[in-house]
Order: structure tokens, then sequence, then C-alpha cells
């Protein structure tokens, strides 16, 4: 099964397993999974980075996604290959002699996603290749609105509206009772709550408990009542909420939450 998601923007982690560099780890940011793997597969030439040209081949064994933007994504994949230059991670020891570089990267990512402001994002973090797979240690559990996933991912290409018109006719927020463009819109994803919103106006409505913070993590759905998870509302938006009900076990584009740091 390959789920698709729209605005998909992603931090990966590829394994060498040519017998010469076998064990060796790239970190890399993609928009498209399939197609970077298979570029960094053919070599620079192709596009392809220079670590993993003549090095392959590799296989991409984890990825985390659902980045709000290209910024926030490449903001985690730097923090990822440089855990010992970014303030946010100075917890975080250096690699033992008894650790793997896979398990290394593992306990750093791990780390980042208990850590601010990465541990508020609506991320996922999915096991391409099973046979790699690793748990989190008890200390590193992740906050429960990012799951585990496991399965292939592809970028899905948005579709272009039919008309304007019928987007006028059918979208209107729920909180300030304006029109909404659907890149703008949230809706609940309880069957019998047709509730719709500016992403803007639900992420205010949620945070009016939390007001020190940027993101919220989880509110009332303000038409059916009903807890839900901000992440969980991202996911059904960009068509991957239905993989993680199955599935769950625990460019550039401006955003306001890329003025986050690392």
């Amino acid at each position: 099964m390959v789920v698709e998601v729209e605005s998909f923007f992603g931090v990966y982690m590829l394994y060498c397993i040519n017998p010469k560099f076998q064990g060796r780890i790239y970190i890399g940011f993609t928009v498209n999974p399939e197609r970077r793997i298979g570029q960094h597969n053919a070599g620079r030439h192709r596009g392809g980075a220079k670590r993993t040209s003549g090095r392959g081949p590799w296989e991409m064994v984890l990825i985390i996604h659902g980045f709000p933007s290209d910024i926030a994504a490449l903001r985690f994949e730097w923090a990822w290959q440089h855990p010992h230059s970014s303030r946010r991670l100075s917890h975080v020891s250096r690699r033992s002699r008894k650790e793997s570089s896979l398990q290394f990267h593992w306990r750093v990512v791990s780390n980042m996603l208990k850590t601010a402001p990465w541990n508020r994002l609506p991320l996922t973090a999915r096991w391409l290749k099973q046979e790699y797979r690793m748990d989190f240690e008890p200390s590193l559990q992740p906050p429960l609105h990012i799951p585990v996933a496991f399965g292939s991912v592809r970028a899905k290409k948005k579709l272009a509206l039919q008309s304007a018109g019928e987007e006028e006719e059918t979208s209107r927020c729920f909180l300030c009772r304006r029109l909404v463009e659907v890149s703008e819109k949230l809706s609940c994803f309880h069957s019998s709550c047709r509730m719709s919103s500016h992403m803007i106006c639900l992420a205010k409505h949620f945070l009016k408990s939390e007001p020190t913070n940027l993101l919220p993590v989880e509110g009332q759905c303000p038409a059916c009542h009903h807890s839900v998870l901000w992440g969980n509302l991202i996911r059904h938006k960009h068509g991957c909420f239905g993989d993680l009900e199955e599935f769950t076990l625990s460019a550039s584009q401006s955003h306001w939450t890329d003025e986050l740091q690392m």
C-alpha cells in the first residue's frame, strides 16, 4: 500500500547497502521520496548528492513528514545532520563506540521529536523498510500526536479548483463566517460534523488555553465539540489520516510556523 500525501515536505534517512560502505547514513530533505531515492542511486550527474554518489545502492528506510513548509523541514534536516551544533539538541550525547550509525541517528531523531519546536508540529515518523525498524526508548517516546506509520509514501499533486464559484458556495469559515480557500481550510473528520474553517482561525480557537504557543496540539471542534488532535486535522487535509488509523502504533512557501527557530 502506497499512501499519497498532498503538500509533502519530508526529511529522510538513507542506509547504504553497498558492502564497501555498508551502514553509512545520509540525512536529506525531499518533496518527492520516490524520485529522490532514484536520484541518489543514479549518481550525482542525475541529481543525487555528492556524499551518496558512487557509494550506492542506498535504501530510504525512514522519513519524517508533515512539516508545514519546506523551510520547517530544512531546519529539521540541518539539526538532524548537525545535532551537536544545534542549540536545541545540546542535551544529546555524542555517538558511543557501541552504537552503529543507524542507532545513533535514530537516537538523535527520537530526541528531536520530544524537543521544541518540533514536538508541537503535526509530524509522522514513517518506517519505509520494516527490516530496519527500531522502537523508541521508554524515555524517548514521542508525543501522542506524533504517530509511527509503516509503508511507502508518495507526494500527491494538488488538484486545481474546478471553479471559484463552487468553492465560494461550499466553504465558509465556521468561526469568522468569511469565505475559505481550499489551501487555507481545515475540516473536522468526524462523519457527523461538517465544520470547516480557516486554518489560522481554528488554531487561534485551540490556543485560547495556551496563549504563549504558536502551534496547537489538541482542542475541541467548535461545531461537534469532539476533542481532536491538530495533527490529525492536518493529516486529514493532506490525505493520510486513513493510513494512520490503520497503521498507527503509539518549493519555498511561507508559513506562519517558519518563525520557529532551531
